[in-house]
């Protein structure tokens, strides 16, 4: 625990760092583009509006009396931020092989600021939300007070696993295509297509385990359905959340004594 305190008390004192690093990133990926920022509102809303028309038209999927474009655009900006945080942040140690072989700093700060990055398109995406929410007229209950709850629960996550992979794509480079795949497949096991009510309650409560399902589940109570989250679910994220973030963290730290070497 001395050791992690004081990694935390180090990137405190390189968060002027950490700041630049992060517009660098958010520059870099708009640059030379012809929409800008409006990437950041399309990837979402695009698939929103995809999934809206098979799901309503073709393939019948309840979605509680919602209309199916809130629904799924709910569920999928947050769950945008995640991906693009995740490939950002696993490829930004080899990406940037020059820095960490030749210039000391704190090395979570370049995973750190693919993250903080994606969380300025998650930014720009909300405010697609509230368009929709004034367009079907949903409206938002005291349960709004929590979405920034959310929002910190979420950051815990994902900055646990973009420590993993970053770190792990340094031992092991095949982990980005590894990534990709993985978030394929974890995309099926979070309710972005489905609601939570579809899942056989003998097995929800392991289900929830999953902190991303617990989280897009509480994203609709919130945003969509103006109710209260499970408490039980969003301690669980919460918990689970906290306690992968300092094991990350901790292992993320050790492993980075060795990365100039393999890098």
């Amino acid at each position: 625990m001395t050791m992690l305190a004081e990694s935390f008390l180090e990137l405190n004192r390189y968060r002027d760092l950490l700041r630049t690093w992060t517009i660098r990133e958010i520059k870099i990926r708009y640059k030379q583009s012809l929409l800008g920022g409006l990437w950041a509102i399309l990837q979402p809303l695009s698939v929103a509006i995809i999934f809206s028309i098979i799901f309503s038209f073709f393939v019948k999927v309840p979605t509680d009396g919602i209309p199916h474009l809130m629904f799924y655009y709910a569920a999928l900006f947050p769950w945008t931020f995640f991906t693009t945080a995740v490939t950002t942040g696993s490829n930004s140690l080899v990406n940037n092989l020059n820095l960490v072989t030749k210039i000391y700093f704190p090395r979570e700060i370049l995973p750190l600021s693919g993250v903080l990055a994606a969380l300025f398109d998650f930014t720009i995406a909300f405010f697609v939300y509230i368009g929709l929410a004034f367009l079907y007229k949903v409206s938002v209950g005291p349960s709004i007070m929590l979405l920034f709850l959310l929002i910190m629960i979420q950051l815990l996550f994902t900055i646990s696993v973009v420590l993993v992979l970053a770190a792990l794509n340094v031992f092991h480079r095949d982990i980005r295509f590894v990534v990709p795949l993985g978030l394929q497949i974890y995309m099926y096991s979070t309710p972005l297509i489905y609601p939570v009510s579809t899942i056989p309650e003998k097995i929800r409560p392991f289900y929830m385990l999953n902190p991303m399902a617990s989280l897009i589940h509480s994203y609709r109570a919130i945003l969509v359905y103006g109710q209260w989250p499970e408490p039980t679910y969003l301690l669980s994220a919460f918990l689970i959340s906290v306690a992968f973030l300092l094991t990350a963290y901790t292992w993320f730290n050790k492993a980075a004594r060795s990365f100039a070497d393999l890098i």
